[in-house]
């Protein structure tokens, strides 16, 4: 058992989707590696709930298919055998009241177990799932909602569901999740800036040239294509994960670690955003779409050529912009966002590009080098923290290198790497909201993607830009930056 925290409550955490991609491929991996870590209450069951008639046998050897494979470490069969052990299956269609007295009689004991709904299901599915539970009363207590994303395709959308959702549920009991914010990397961003006197005075517009928010994509959209093709790059990256990054970023400190107190610091932040004009959105956003190229030096097809894809599409799968923030903190720092698919390689990160020295001393190739004075969040692959800095290199002449310093917790505390959704679902479960968005966050979200949104959609003559797969986007994503005197981390 990991000895820095404790085994969460008892609990019952109900799966709706339980056949589905999302549980199979992440929910219950993240849940095995919780409860071989000696997290899980003893008396914590997983119910997964599906439209199929099947035994519990029939659906571990589901699972036992189709989620294994995806525990990627510290796999153990004795340790497999006894999360199973947890696992129940019920037959309940989400869309059929009549379904739902039995899932209440499944849930019926101590009132003090904590319950957790978890909407593994298309958003549409989201009103009549609450109201049903609403109808067998199980919507109150110690009852959490866990809403997966998209929530809505515009404001209008968004609200719609939102507001079906409050009618049986408080905002309390709502978990909106973006698992982007359960990343370790975005914790240690949080508690270097906060617990440590080193950058706060340095966090502010004098001493920070940019920020650098990317989150690319080696893969194409699979399977996913008639989703995809209604949804975009926009609506699917940006208005959520891309945006909460930066809020992480550009928040005040909150006055306590207080779910509330953490939300309202980053809800300024979206308010602050500089709206964008019809004239910002041709200046200051690009918008992409792949072509067949090569990818890890295998040929992939355009994305017109996906499977599901329409053949006169002009959904985007690749966007970058530039964002300010207009207060006090941020006047005046650029923030460019970009994130697409079937680009060079996967990558999440966050780049903090400090301001050059003021009087440059040294000469040489490398003394006004662009990779130094940077901070460098890597969320994926592979999570670190790296601060590079220019350094004199051995010798008897003053010659500047570039070095970093490399803040790898992993080494540093010897723990093993808790996957996002694992942090997530225990947070759920002890009821800590603070990484989870409020509604509040959604709707200032929404209100400032939506004008690039509309911009777009009015501007059918100009297609997305075309962008070979396995680049890094569209040449105008460089230009973009280039307009400041700047380049993308990679380019540097």
């Amino acid at each position: 058992m990991d000895t820095r925290t404790t085994p969460t409550p008892a609990f019952d955490m109900v799966l709706f989707g339980g056949a589905g991609d999302l549980v199979m491929r992440k929910l219950l991996p993240s849940l095995y590696q919780a409860h071989a870590a000696g997290l899980l209450n003893q008396q914590g069951r997983i119910l997964a709930l599906g439209r199929k008639e099947l035994s519990r046998d029939d659906y571990l050897a589901f699972v036992e298919k189709n989620s294994r494979q995806h525990v990627k470490a510290h796999f153990d069969a004795a340790a497999w055998d006894s999360f199973c052990a947890r696992i129940e299956y019920l037959k309940v269609d989400a869309s059929q009241p009549r379904d739902f007295p039995a899932l209440a009689d499944k849930l019926k004991g101590d009132d003090g177990r904590v319950v957790v709904c978890y909407l593994a299901t298309a958003p549409n599915l989201f009103a009549g799932i609450c109201e049903n539970l609403a109808a067998v009363g199980l919507n109150s207590g110690n009852v959490r909602v866990v809403l997966e994303k998209p929530l809505g395709t515009d404001l209008d959308s968004s609200n719609e569901i939102n507001d079906d959702v409050a009618r049986f549920f408080k905002e309390e009991q709502l978990y909106r999740i973006d698992h982007y914010l359960g990343k370790e990397s975005v914790q240690n961003l949080m508690a270097i800036r906060f617990a440590n006197a080193l950058f706060e005075p340095l966090w502010r517009r004098e001493w920070i040239h940019d920020v650098q928010i990317t989150i690319s994509e080696d893969l194409g959209v699979g399977s996913r294509g008639d989703f995809y093709d209604g949804t975009g790059a926009l609506r699917d990256m940006v208005q959520n994960h891309l945006l909460q990054l930066l809020c992480i970023v550009a928040m005040e400190p909150p006055a306590n670690m207080e779910a509330d107190a953490v939300r309202d610091e980053k809800l300024k932040v979206l308010k602050a955003l500089r709206p964008f004009s019809e004239q910002d959105v041709a200046a200051k956003t690009v918008r992409g779409q792949y072509k067949a190229g090569a990818v890890g030096g295998q040929p992939v097809v355009g994305y017109l050529n996906e499977q599901g894809i329409p053949a006169d599409s002009q959904t985007e799968t690749f966007v970058a912009l530039k964002a300010e923030i207009d207060n006090w903190r941020w006047a005046g720092v650029p923030f460019f966002l970009r994130t697409g698919k079937r680009m060079q390689e996967r990558v999440a990160e966050i780049v903090i590009n400090f301001r050059d020295v003021p009087h440059q001393l040294f000469n040489g190739p490398m003394s006004g080098s662009h990779t130094a004075n940077r901070l460098v969040i890597r969320l994926q692959p592979e999570e670190s923290i790296r601060l590079y800095f220019l350094a004199k290199e051995p010798g008897d002449n003053m010659r500047l290198q570039p070095a970093y310093l490399d803040l790898d917790f992993y080494k540093a505390f010897k723990v093993r790497r808790a996957d996002a959704y694992e942090r997530l679902l225990l947070d759920v479960i002890r009821g800590k909201l603070a990484l989870f968005m409020r509604r509040d966050e959604l709707i200032e979200a929404w209100r400032w993607v939506e004008p690039i949104m509309d911009s777009w959609s009015r501007s059918s003559n100009l297609p997305p830009k075309q962008y070979t797969a396995g680049t890094w986007g569209p040449a105008a994503s460089s230009a973009l930056l280039s307009r400041d005197g700047i380049g993308w981390h990679e380019e540097c």
